[in-house]
């Protein structure tokens, strides 16, 4: 089978199409045909060697996918050959608290990811792909898709009437975008684009915000809820941000950080935690059973994912460099054979 790797040293220059053997799958594990896989920023920093942690290469990089199965192990009892899954992010977190995940079971690094013909996956790790969706978009679900659920859901506790602000128009953010509308809540968005806005506002958005005409967007976020603040933040900016999504939170309000597309510098005075009363909380995307249970949403509400580009999955360095520059809006996904 054909595979892409990460050859010798990181970056987007060192991804080889190479041959490797064609997977068997052991005790309780899965083959799948690789159908389409979709990209996320942690991959983007995996490939060019930025990401906080280094994996050992050469390295199969993409967690995220969907495929058919076509060869079961031994003693596989939850899916049969023939089924369309998507892939977990984490092998081994079925459920429960965070304490149930395992720092080497994550695909895309250190295990070997998705961009290839085909991938071993435990039986464990795989989640049936929402009938109504095509293979591009099931692709996109297990880390965007699953972080958005798990702060909003699993973590949050989100109600009708909720007021949710999201933060730019990736793949997370339009999610959360979407499942908040689907409960009933009110979606604040923010973008450096106008157009972003409005196509924000017609997947269900009440009101956006330009941080780049409105620097001090967090003041017309509280002017847009009467000077009360929002319910729930989903912060993907990282500490330059943070500030600002502590200041547009209302007391006893909720920060789900996700993300640092801003950068890893800045000051974060705890005591203004202190003092909002705030639950600030880290989400590390979220277990298969946050996945099933937002694929039972999905197919309840026929919530379709934001494709903003496909491109075939040999071209994967062209694809990261779309994602590098930030003008995507929703996900980037890669087309299989």
């Amino acid at each position: 089978m054909k595979a892409i790797i990460i050859d010798g040293e990181p970056g987007l220059d060192n991804l080889r199409l190479v041959d490797r053997p064609m997977p068997v799958p052991r005790r309780q594990e899965v083959v799948v045909r690789v159908r389409a896989t979709a990209l996320n920023y942690r991959d983007l920093e995996i490939v060019r060697g930025s990401y906080h942690t280094r994996f050992a290469l050469p390295l199969i990089p993409v967690s995220d996918g969907v495929g058919e199965v076509v060869a079961i192990g031994e003693d596989v009892t939850r899916v049969k050959i023939g089924d369309r899954v998507c892939s977990t992010f984490w092998q081994r977190w079925v459920g429960g608290s965070f304490d149930m995940a395992e720092p080497s079971y994550q695909r895309g690094g250190p295990l070997d990811g998705l961009l290839a013909d085909y991938a071993t996956l435990d039986e464990q790790a795989v989640v049936a792909a929402p009938a109504h969706l095509n293979d591009l978009e099931a692709a996109t679900l297990p880390c965007a898709g699953v972080t958005a659920w798990h702060s909003l859901f699993t973590e949050g506790r989100l109600q009708p009437g909720d007021t949710v602000l999201t933060l730019g128009t990736g793949g997370v953010s339009l999610f959360a975008l979407q499942f908040a509308v689907n409960a009933g809540a009110r979606v604040i968005v923010t973008s450096s684009s106008d157009d972003k806005i409005e196509r924000a506002k017609a997947l269900g958005a009440a009101a956006g915000v330009n941080y780049r005409t409105d620097p001090d967007w967090s003041s017309a976020v509280l002017d847009l809820t009467g000077g009360r603040g929002v319910d729930h933040v989903l912060e993907v900016g990282g500490p330059q941000s943070f500030a600002h999504s502590l200041k547009a939170v209302r007391f006893g309000g909720q920060i789900s950080v996700i993300g640092y597309l801003g950068g890893t510098e800045g000051l974060i005075n705890p005591l203004d935690i202190f003092r909002r009363q705030v639950s600030v909380r880290g989400i590390p995307v979220g277990s298969r059973a946050s996945f099933q249970a937002m694929v039972k949403a999905m197919e309840a509400g026929k919530i379709r994912p934001v494709i903003d580009r496909c491109f075939a999955w040999t071209e994967i360095a062209p694809a990261l460099r779309h994602l590098e520059t930030g003008a995507h809006f929703g996900k980037i996904v890669l087309q299989h054979g």
